[in-house]
């Protein structure tokens, strides 16, 4: 059943996507082309560098992400209550560092000038369509894909698309269903046989959380489990960093030896606090791509969206009440 973007994204609230893009012309975006045998690790660098910049620009979190040989992942989660609060100054800042208007002499972007963001502030029905922008998924996504494109176009020095036409986006529904997209987009190198571990999975959300525990850091730049600037309130999810840790290591062991062992004790907890099925789990984390499509939750909450929608019945419905509760 087809499904509009427009009824997958909900403009103006908060909430919860995964993004898929892929290249296309057997363009591939980092990792070593088997064809020609030349490299391309280089361009994971550019992929989360941008999502860097963007992330600090826009009133959107990254939660997760997986830069792969020929497509990347991310999960985001919308914050139109930031976007909301902005001041006109700090709108038309965040605009103009995005979108710079001057270059030095080396190429690189200036820093907007005072006079520059005063005369963006100025304009309220112009700086209204900013802000839009600066809280959308598809604006987020085409800042990330058209710098890498163009990017990329000029080093293989050829011209054309690079990315498909669309990004695939799901609407990620509730907590049960942002676990499982998460642990299957950290799970990804794993799964491809890339990486044996969380630990080596270079380019990835966990790894970053993975490093940021081993240095004692807690301000990284992904969306934290507990967000120490709201008073300990969670940030992601309702369990702590070392938790999700800890089941992910545990997930990616069982897939990478395809066993199906007894869930540990400390790790079912986790999961039936989120009325996740212990038995799938591993299937669920492993095959959740093909499980799901464009709305992935708990039963009750896809046909809550279903009858907004005014349809009886999503795709992904029957994994949705599988996955998604006790065992």
């Amino acid at each position: 059943m087809a499904i509009a973007r427009s009824e997958v994204v909900a403009e103006g609230v908060e909430a919860y996507y995964h993004c898929v893009s892929r290249c296309v012309r057997q363009a591939f975006l980092c990792g070593l082309d088997s064809r020609t045998g030349r490299s391309f690790e280089h361009r994971k660098s550019w992929v989360q560098a941008r999502l860097k910049e963007i992330t600090a620009a826009f009133g959107i979190e990254v939660i997760t992400y997986a830069v792969m040989s020929n497509h990347l992942h991310v999960v985001l989660r919308t914050r139109p209550d930031w976007v909301e609060d902005w001041s006109a100054k700090e709108t038309a800042e965040r605009w103009l560092t995005l979108f710079p208007m001057e270059r030095g002499e080396n190429g690189r972007p200036r820093a907007p000038s005072h006079m520059a963001i005063e005369a963006l502030a100025g304009q309220p029905e112009r700086l209204g369509r900013i802000r839009s922008r600066l809280g959308s998924v598809s604006w987020f996504m085409r800042c990330l894909k058209e710098y890498v494109a163009r990017k990329a176009n000029r080093e293989d020095g050829c011209k054309g698309r690079f990315w498909e036409g669309r990004f695939h986006c799901q609407a990620l529904l509730d907590d049960s269903a942002l676990l499982a997209c998460m642990a299957y987009v950290d799970l990804n190198p794993i799964r491809a046989g890339v990486a044996e571990t969380p630990e080596q999975s270079e380019y990835t959300g966990i790894l970053d959380r993975i490093q940021a525990r081993a240095s004692g850091k807690d301000d990284i730049w992904i969306c934290p489990f507990v967000d120490e600037k709201q008073g300990g309130a969670w940030g992601v999810l309702p369990m702590d960093r070392d938790e999700y840790l800890a089941l992910v290591d545990w997930t990616g062991r069982e897939i990478r030896e395809g066993k199906r062992g007894a869930i540990p004790p400390h790790l079912s907890d986790i999961l039936d606090r989120l009325s996740i099925n212990q038995t799938r789990w591993p299937n669920t984390a492993q095959d959740y791509g093909g499980l799901f499509h464009r709305i992935v939750g708990r039963a009750e909450a896809m046909m809550d969206r279903a009858r907004f929608l005014g349809k009886r019945w999503l795709g992904g419905l029957k994994a949705g009440q599988l996955a998604f509760s006790p065992a």
